[in-house]
């Protein structure tokens, strides 16, 4: 049954609540409910990705409820983000349970140093944290804010992408290191004559490739291009995307030091989401500091590293460049009369310290059109 479809309940009539948490895994989902007609809290083992079975266990104790109480009985369910994504989430809203992701690693634990962990004590666990956010309590953890289906699926570009660059970059490494075993330093792999490179190069004693070898590198280089040319595909989407859908990647990439990649990786993982002050968006990038401060004890313990890692790589790398294609606005002045001629650990701090104040930036540049201090656009 589709719990949407229950009658509301007439004004001024108080609604009970059944709260579920569901502990998932690949082979078992693990349910605990707390119905309001029961106090306690009841366990149940479902096989992984049973929905049926999850919505007729739910209805079912809904009906036992709401036939007790003789009132309306609501459901408010949560789990924790990880392999199973979104959908299940949007499987129960479509349903009408108020459904809530939960981020595991803001959920807190014993500290003890040999702390008991099992399915039924992480879903117990769960639950009461449920059940504390339902009463007013909402830094007990912390809610992943869930993206819309197109959000989640324009995003796939710019991370299928960064994986593609990574393969590229280990076959590459692959073929230069098989022939550096043979001395040879100058063969350039990604070069579309790389078959005429192949076919004339000699070992550093003057000898020809062993025949395993010629193969195993040409068995390689075919590797390489196949995924130079997915690259070159991807890019060739995020293009026609960013020209139809997304107004904040072109506005971003008019920007002088940010191309097409960048503004795609930050406008798809970062200024999707409402941020309400730049607190907020410093910390989804985990760019917060974290204070230490316990009785005469007061120190920083650095950036939190608590956010998006993808956005916050992105972000780091973005601040260098903006240092060397934007050297005139009051971002890169900042930095540098802060560094001067400091090299090591203090550049590498302020560059963190130039990758926070820039996304502020950006966001602001985005939301509030307000162009960065100096910034120079694109002729």
């Amino acid at each position: 049954m589709n719990l949407s479809s229950v009658a509301p309940p007439p004004a001024g009539e108080k609604t009970a609540t059944i709260f579920v948490a569901l502990e998932l895994s690949k082979s078992t989902w693990l349910v605990a409910l707390h119905s309001p007609a029961v106090d306690k809290i009841s366990l149940h083992r479902l096989q992984g990705g049973d929905t049926e079975g999850l919505m007729a266990l739910i209805e079912h104790r809904r009906e036992q409820a709401q036939a007790a109480l003789t009132r309306p009985v609501r459901v408010m369910s949560c789990y924790e983000a990880g392999y199973d994504g979104f959908w299940l989430h949007r499987f129960l809203c479509d349903r009408g349970i108020d459904n809530q992701v939960l981020d595991a690693a803001s959920i807190l634990v014993d500290r003890r140093s040999r702390r008991a962990k099992t399915d039924r004590l992480d879903a117990a666990a769960l639950l009461r944290t449920l059940m504390a956010l339902e009463r007013g309590e909402p830094r007990v953890c912390r809610v992943v804010r869930v993206p819309s289906l197109e959000q989640e699926n324009d995003r796939r570009r710019s991370r299928e992408r960064a994986r593609l660059v990574n393969e590229r970059g280990q076959h590459s490494s692959r073929v230069k290191g098989l022939l550096m075993t043979q001395g040879i330093r100058d063969f350039k792999p990604a070069r579309r004559d790389w078959r005429e490179q192949l076919e004339t190069l000699r070992t550093a004693d003057g000898r020809d490739l062993p025949s395993c070898l010629k193969n195993e590198i040409k068995r390689e280089c075919h590797r390489l291009w196949q995924v130079i040319e997915m690259i070159m595909e991807v890019e060739a989407e995020q293009r026609q995307a960013a020209e139809i859908t997304a107004p904040g990647i072109i506005q971003l990439s008019h920007l002088r030091g940010i191309g097409l990649t960048i503004a795609s990786v930050m406008t798809n993982e970062v200024f999707f989401r409402d941020f309400q002050n730049r607190r907020e968006v410093a910390g989804y990038l985990g760019l917060a500091s974290s204070p230490w401060s316990s009785g005469a004890v007061s120190r920083d313990q650095g950036i939190q590293r608590s956010g998006n890692p993808r956005a916050r790589r992105t972000a780091i790398e973005l601040a260098r460049l903006w240092q060397r294609h934007q050297p005139d606005s009051g971002l890169a002045r900042w930095f540098h009369e802060r560094v001067g001629a400091g090299k090591g650990r203090i550049r590498r701090t302020m560059i963190v310290a130039l990758a926070r104040k820039l996304i502020i930036a950006l966001w602001r540049y985005l939301t509030q059109g307000l162009l960065p201090e100096g910034a120079m656009t694109k002729a």
